[in-house]
């Protein structure tokens, strides 16, 4: 009887605990447990620091590029002297309209060491511009058309360089014929050529022989625009027009008819004209004969 007494005890004691530890829950609730990690980004690895943007081993260092907010293939090889296919290739990059900010991309050939400054041209225009619609920057703009069978070439006396003689130094002759009254100057600050007036239709010509390296209207500002690339040194460009003559990599003669004078990307009809010397704007006037 003294142990069945006990065993009540027991079980009489374990029941009043355990009533009172359900009180003591109820009316102290455990504190809340508080997670401090949230809303931080742990530190990138040396790794992934690394593997953060393309070539950004390269960076600073002479011949490379590193791409900025709006700049694309066509802009990037303008600037630098070089056809934007061959930046594509020295780059590995497959799809050229996908180029990332920060990216830093070879500008100059391998082996080659660059001592080209590099300067953004953005022609001036006092009308609205509107982004272009072009799809690669290879492709030819809408307005373009096959090049003639037989190339139109003007009628040109032979007249020396106007700039300082080199290795690469050209004759260069003006790409309006008959005249064709510049406009606007060129201004280092806001107009890296010159800008000619004339009527739609009116022949645009090749300045100096060359190859085209750009055919379209891929560069926004520019409207249809043709770039031909005449050696190692010089580049030069023909905006705003309204058709196209040539293809890429064609090659072409000085005094060849390349495009139709137009408006596209303008405010008026007008031809800009510059020259790339090593990528970087300099005055056409100081490179094309007195007329």
């Amino acid at each position: 009887m003294l142990e069945l007494r006990h065993q009540g005890w027991k079980w009489a004691t374990a029941i009043a605990i355990a009533m009172l530890a359900g009180c003591a829950s109820r009316s102290h609730p455990p504190a809340p447990v508080e997670d401090r990690s949230t809303g931080r980004v742990p530190a990138p690895s040396t790794s992934e620091q690394a593997r953060a943007v393309p070539g950004a081993e390269n960076a600073g260092k002479p011949g490379y590029y590193a791409v900025r907010p709006g700049d694309t293939l066509i802009r990037i090889a303008l600037d630098n002297g070089q056809n934007w296919r061959d930046i594509a290739r020295w780059n590995n990059i497959d799809n050229p309209n996908v180029i990332e900010v920060g990216q830093v991309l070879r500008v100059a050939p391998p082996g080659a060491v660059a001592t080209t400054e590099v300067a953004v041209a953005r022609p001036v225009t006092s009308g609205t511009v509107t982004p272009s619609t072009a799809g690669s920057p290879g492709s030819v703009a809408s307005a373009a058309r096959s090049p003639a069978s037989a190339p139109v070439v003007a009628s040109i006396p032979p007249s020396p360089a106007a700039a300082p003689a080199g290795e690469d130094e050209l004759p260069w002759t003006w790409p309006t014929p008959n005249g064709g009254s510049v406009i606007a100057s060129f201004d280092e600050q806001h107009n890296k050529g010159l800008d000619i007036a004339g009527k739609p239709g009116d022949p645009v010509l090749a300045s100096a022989d060359g190859r085209v390296v750009y055919a379209g209207a891929g560069l926004r500002g520019y409207g249809n625009l043709i770039i031909l690339k005449h050696n190692n040194t010089y580049l030069s460009a023909y905006a705003h027009n309204q058709v196209l003559l040539v293809k890429e990599d064609q090659a072409v003669k000085r005094g060849q008819k390349i495009a139709e004078m137009g408006n596209s990307d303008a405010d008026r009809v007008k031809l800009h004209f510059e020259i790339r010397r090593q990528g970087k704007p300099v005055d056409p006037s100081r490179y094309l004969p007195a007329r």
